[in-house]
């Protein structure tokens, strides 16, 4: 499915520009959250020998991880600093740029056993594109695992109770576009074609702040 292209961000830069700016924010090697149990959950449900889609992979340290594992990876993501920084720090890792909306062309259909996609989903502007891309190359009977920030009962109540927190968290200049729960996920996948969806959170609170959950999900392409 080719989707329509967006030339510029919301902030007005051109899409390309954006995201390179936003990884200039970001300071280099820090370890993705809750990468222990977001990995254990991902092996569980790709098997060795896979061949694995790390989509948005950021630094690759989910590529690399799968790749130390036994599993077939191959990364990619719509910035190049990010990609630059695992190339030094992994140079045999299969790393790859695309395009933030649209076509993948450099993957071929059916290409993938599994996609895994860590913390990208609630990032994506044109959530029917991407997720018509995953099912794209991605084989029938697939795996797709993915997390997201959790908006759980708590999660909620928290944020409603605090002025601060509520801005703070849905700050109109934030890259966080979507915001899901366990059940608005789980429709959405449903309605791409996807089936047997497994949900877990895991995470907690830190002192007064709202909770800090993860939701973790995998499901299969259904077959035709």
């Amino acid at each position: 499915m080719t989707t329509r292209q967006s030339t510029t961000s919301l902030q007005g830069m051109p899409i390309r520009d954006y995201h390179e700016s936003l990884w200039e924010t970001v300071p280099e090697g820090i370890r993705p959250p809750y990468m222990q149990a977001r990995l254990d959950f991902l092996l569980a449900h790709v098997p060795p020998g896979a061949r694995v889609l790390d989509v948005g992979c950021g630094e690759a340290w989910f590529t690399a991880a799968l790749a130390q594992a036994g599993r077939e990876a191959v990364g990619i993501d719509v910035a190049e600093e990010p990609l630059r920084r695992a190339r030094a720090r992994e140079p045999g890792l299969d790393l790859r740029c695309v395009p933030a909306e649209g076509e993948w062309s450099s993957l071929g259909d059916v290409s993938f056993d599994a996609v895994w996609a860590g913390e990208v989903i609630e990032h994506v502007a044109d959530t029917a594109g991407w997720l018509s891309q995953v099912r794209r190359v991605l084989r029938s009977g697939g795996a797709l695992v993915l997390s997201a920030p959790a908006h759980a009962l708590l999660t909620r109540l928290a944020l409603g109770l605090s002025g601060r927190a509520f801005a703070a968290h849905f700050d109109p200049r934030s890259d966080h576009l979507r915001f899901y729960t366990r059940r608005t996920l789980v429709a959405l996948l449903q309605d791409f074609g996807f089936e047997r969806i497994e949900t877990r959170a895991v995470g907690g609170s830190i002192g007064f702040l709202p909770p800090r959950q993860v939701l973790l999900a995998a499901a299969r392409r259904r077959r035709f």
